[in-house]
């Protein structure tokens, strides 16, 4: 019985782990780099018709060049509304429409800007970085217990807590593998 519990709480430790990263690359989507991307409009909700309908479900988005988004909503009758909504967001965008589609341009962003993204995306990381360590505290503390009533020997508890240190150091270190390569993007002209 011993060696499950441990192998569950070392599996428990991984999705939790897991779920920071992954949480960590979807958040990064949405931090303008200067460059197009249809995932700066995850978060946009459009009023139609009285309901919060999220702006992918209601449009096509594509980026027919770097610095350009295109919005085709499905129904023409809702493109003011996909406007304003594009504009009340906090991405600082000014979408134009043509009665057909809503283009939204990407400006170029400046130095100053660039860094204080930089910034922003270490915030991040670091925040989810906790988020791992909180799920290494979690475990080791499961190991403990497990240990303290008897089901697992210590010598068996001590492993455990070696293997979720190392699961802790590598998914650390995915995460500064992601925050490098977005800080790379933010900074390429």
């Amino acid at each position: 019985m011993s060696q499950e519990d441990v192998a569950l709480v070392e599996e428990e430790a991984r999705q939790a782990m897991d779920k920071s990263v992954r949480s960590l690359r979807a958040e990064l989507q949405k931090v303008r780099t200067g460059r197009a991307s249809t995932a700066l409009l995850d978060g946009i909700q459009v009023d139609y018709y009285g309901t919060p309908t999220p702006l992918n479900q209601m449009a096509n988005l594509t980026t027919p060049d770097a610095r350009l988004i295109v919005v085709n909503p499905f129904d023409k009758s809702v493109i003011q509304a996909v406007e304003k909504a594009i504009q009340a967001s906090d991405l600082g965008l000014t979408p134009s429409n043509d009665g057909k589609v809503v283009r939204i341009p990407i400006p170029a962003l400046t130095e100053e800007r660039r860094k204080e993204l930089v910034k922003h995306v270490k915030g991040l990381s670091e925040d989810h970085k906790v988020g791992v360590r909180e799920g290494r505290r979690d475990a080791l503390s499961m190991l403990k217990d497990l240990v303290s009533d008897g089901s697992v020997p210590q010598d068996e508890g001590r492993q455990a807590e070696k293997k979720v240190q190392g699961l802790t150091d590598d998914f650390v270190k995915q995460i500064d593998a992601i925050l490098s390569a977005k800080e790379e993007e933010i900074l390429e002209v």
